[in-house]
């Protein structure tokens, strides 16, 4: 009998559509053996995507942090160049050789203002030599070894130079306080012709800085009544706290006068 029914639908299609109403009975009991098939994919897909998307987010993390390194170093970079640049300029200054020295030391007493340098005897760097930046003098080297140099800044308390007025030549003393912001001048006549605002410069007295050189910039008058001398306070010029890049400068030697013939 069924071998019959089998036959007649292979070759008439009689049960056509008996065969629909059984696929339409069959296909939810199909799909519901299939969910846990299709939970299955579903999960490894999701998770997949869930797990790249971690992944991709933590390199481009990582790789924003490296560039914003990069970008931080670029702009380093830029801003010591600036300063190189600013030094160098400085020279047309000078009519004397320089050295370019870089800074890898500062001594950690906070009463002590020195500096190591990367120069030394083998340089030609000699003790009393005056170091200066693009902005102005920053001091002189009291300790020379063979391969570093040490420094002694104008603020330091036991430094003073001879220094002048550059609007009217007034020449007069600036000593260190101890801070590095502030130089005091000594001795200056409560009828001074000095002034907020006036630039210092070295004077070139007793031959150790060179002439004309920016030391400060006077901040501060005080005159007292009844006081034979005026309070004044100077910032320095240089970048005594920021500079890392230096230069050396080597005076020349004043020649000596040629003795005269002579006479018969």
């Amino acid at each position: 009998m069924v071998v019959c029914l089998i036959t007649a639908d292979l070759r008439f299609n009689s049960l056509a559509q008996t065969r629909a109403v059984l696929d339409n009975l069959a296909a939810p009991v199909t799909w519901i053996a299939d969910i846990p098939a299709s939970l299955g994919a579903w999960r490894d897909t999701h998770i997949r995507a869930r797990r790249q998307l971690l992944e991709d987010n933590q390199r481009l993390h990582r790789e924003n942090l490296l560039l914003q390194g990069r970008s931080l170093q670029m702009a380093s970079l830029q801003a010591e160049n600036t300063r190189l640049r600013g030094l160098l300029n400085s020279t047309a200054m000078l009519r004397n050789d320089v050295l370019v020295a870089e800074l890898i030391g500062v001594s950690p007493d906070p009463v002590r203002h020195q500096l190591v340098l990367n120069k030394g005897a083998r340089d030609g760097v000699y003790v009393g030599q005056p170091l200066i930046d693009a902005d102005g003098l920053m001091g002189q080297i009291i300790d020379v070894g063979e391969l570093t140099s040490r420094v002694l800044l104008l603020t330091d308390q036991t430094h003073s130079l001879p220094v002048q007025v550059n609007r009217n030549g007034i020449r007069a003393i600036a000593e260190g306080t101890g801070s590095l912001d502030a130089l005091e001048i000594q001795h200056i006549s409560a009828t001074t012709d000095i002034q907020e605002g006036d630039l210092l410069v070295s004077s070139g007295l007793g031959g150790r800085f060179p002439v004309g050189y920016p030391v400060g910039e006077v901040v501060l008058v005080q005159r007292d009544p009844g006081q034979p001398f005026a309070r004044v306070i100077a910032r320095p010029s240089a970048a005594l706290n920021r500079s890392r890049h230096v230069l050396l400068v080597f005076i020349e030697a004043p020649e000596e006068p040629v003795p005269a013939a002579p006479e018969s």
